[in-house]
């Protein structure tokens, strides 16, 4: 089972709608996935129809067991999306409490690990999508995740949110005992703007072979796909949006399957 988390230390920049799609193209080849929403704002649980705000079972019931062990087990928070092969993890808008609650319990870091544990014959992919901030969530998505991917918007303010998240890299990085790899995926590109050209010249000369080669375009069809409850890729993978995913998605598969092509984040 591969798990790959989504991230950034900024909102908006295209997070839910990277998870979903790219999930959706993993269910198009015939791999069974999950989707884990670790955002309290729940934006993936709406995505499919669920109201964060008055779930009973969500992610939040496995950071309450004794010694952040849970109690409930993680097969029994799953739920079937519309589409066959893809099931959700969903959020509560009562995981911002979190921080507050564990406090320095030792092993709140793991419990995603120990959860997905459970799961790992039941799927071939999970995508973690992660909140915009640094806290309990994050780190315990960092700590299950074997590659990472950046989506960031390819404006100014998004690019000085990537810095910040790049530097909680390289802490992270030095509290794990395995390496993790990671993409930074150009999202939300606007081919008609200069600003939108200027942004990703930017990121090439920053970032460089860090870098996917490509971008995610602007295409309203995305948020159509949201009213509608299903991955772009499943209800019109014709569109621009659906086919720059797919692009992402055979790198990414490509570039797992020979791991020295990916970045090793540093610890210096």
């Amino acid at each position: 089972m591969k798990i790959w988390a989504v991230a950034n230390q900024k909102g908006g920049v295209g997070k839910t709608t990277t998870a979903v799609n790219l999930a959706g193209h993993l269910i198009n080849r015939g791999k069974r996935v999950l989707l884990v929403d670790m955002d309290p704002h729940g934006s993936m649980t709406s995505y499919f129809g669920l109201d964060p705000d008055d779930l009973e079972k969500s992610i939040y019931l496995l950071f309450q067991g004794p010694g952040v062990h849970s109690a409930t087990p993680a097969q029994d928070i799953l739920f079937q999306t519309e589409v066959n092969g893809l099931q959700l993890l969903p959020a509560a808008t009562a995981l911002a409490t979190l921080d507050r609650q564990l406090g320095s319990q030792e092993g709140k870091g793991l419990v995603m690990c120990r959860a997905l544990k459970q799961l790992e014959n039941e799927f071939d992919y999970v995508l973690l999508d992660c909140p915009p901030l640094l806290g309990i969530l994050m780190v315990n998505a960092l700590a299950a995740c074997d590659h990472l991917l950046l989506p960031v918007q390819t404006e100014f303010l998004a690019i000085k949110g990537l810095e910040r998240m790049m530097r909680t890299l390289k802490m992270i990085y030095r509290a794990r005992k395995n390496q993790f790899t990671y993409t930074i995926v150009p999202t939300m590109f606007d081919r008609r703007t200069r600003a939108a050209f200027d942004s990703l010249k930017t990121l090439r000369t920053q970032y460089g072979q860090d870098l996917w080669e490509s971008v995610i375009p602007v295409d309203t069809r995305f948020r159509e796909a949201s009213k509608r409850g299903l991955p772009l890729s499943i209800m019109q993978p014709s569109s621009r949006g659906s086919q720059a995913y797919d692009a992402l998605l055979n790198d990414l598969l490509k570039a797992n399957s020979n791991s020295p092509e990916l970045k090793i984040v540093s610890s210096s």
